[in-house]
């Protein structure tokens, strides 16, 4: 079969099968094509709530159908690809954070939602990216742990200035591996382009931005602006989206290094197998667990 054929084959077992796809907004064209709904990993979990279908696939990596079963724990979900992690996500483990917090009795531990569900069993409250500085500034301690990206948590630290907030080294490799000379050397080719870029990124690359924000917002932000150039500075998928979406203005990858392997280690054919039964991973998580880790994602919708 060519694209085409397995996008329909794909559609008709959708509906055949009852099942809802999501896919985030790293994955490729063909996939977001077949997709109901495409965005960022959280706000596809509140989606994926409110559905009827009974069955869902997550086009993504694991903690967000991790995420998509804890908000839906009676839903059946699965990962198209069970080896699509996010080395983020795993670098921390709860032993970790459960001794920091012994030690520490009054710091409050903020959890950016990208980490596993077992670590977030022992967190105060999860934020996403565009949520991390009103939650933050919201929270009745001063005294503030944000993990596991260092690089999201120093920007929440500038913008919320009244928190003593600590970091540990932690983060996403692929935003984390941009310098600053990939952001003068994209300027200089483009002179006329407004950058966009994504706080996991390292300092002395938002600190060059026109604008940081989330995914969603990056994608929001470039759509109802006025200009008709932009360096994206986040996955490159997202710079190849907005082209197809508003083709009359100009994206550029900030650098063709953005890619996260993660993210495009799910194919089309993943989709169809996972649909037909001979692929995917079924996510399943222990009642005592997934009520542990709804701590704090409720404390999270409280206040944000």
């Amino acid at each position: 079969m060519n694209i085409p054929e397995l996008q329909q084959e794909i559609l008709r077992l959708k509906k055949e099968n009852d099942v809802c796809i999501l896919a985030h907004s790293y994955q490729t064209r063909d996939i977001t094509e077949i997709a109901d709904f495409t965005g960022d990993s959280f706000a596809l979990s509140v989606k994926a709530s409110k559905v009827k279908n009974k069955t869902v696939i997550m086009c993504g990596v694991r903690f967000m159908a991790e995420t998509v079963k804890l908000l839906s724990p009676e839903k059946t979900v699965y990962l198209s690809n069970p080896t699509a992690g996010c080395p983020m996500a795993e670098q921390m483990d709860k032993e970790m954070i459960a001794a920091f917090k012994e030690q520490n009795p009054g710091c409050t531990v903020v959890a950016y939602i990208n980490t596993t569900t077992d670590l977030k069993t022992v967190c105060d409250v999860c934020v996403t990216s565009s949520s991390a500085v009103k939650i933050v500034s919201k929270l009745e301690s001063n005294d503030i742990l944000f993990i596991p990206d260092c690089n999201l948590g120093s920007f929440v630290a500038k913008s919320v200035p009244e928190k003593n907030i600590r970091l540990m080294q932690g983060g996403c490799p692929v935003h984390a591996a941009v310098r600053k000379s990939a952001v003068i050397e994209a300027k200089t080719l483009h002179p006329n382009a407004l950058f966009l870029v994504h706080p996991e990124c390292v300092p002395d690359v938002t600190n060059e931005a026109d604008y940081v924000g989330s995914t969603a917002g990056i994608i929001d932000y470039a759509k109802e602006s006025e200009a008709k150039e932009f360096i994206i500075g986040t996955e490159i998928a997202i710079a190849s989206h907005l082209a197809y979406e508003c083709p009359d203005k100009r994206f550029y990858p900030l650098t063709k290094e953005l890619i996260c392997p993660n993210m495009k280690a799910t194919t089309l054919v993943d989709v169809y197998n996972t649909l037909r039964g001979c692929a995917g991973e079924e996510i399943t998580l222990d009642e005592d667990t997934m009520k542990k880790a709804r701590v704090c994602i409720d404390r999270m919708i409280e206040l944000g």
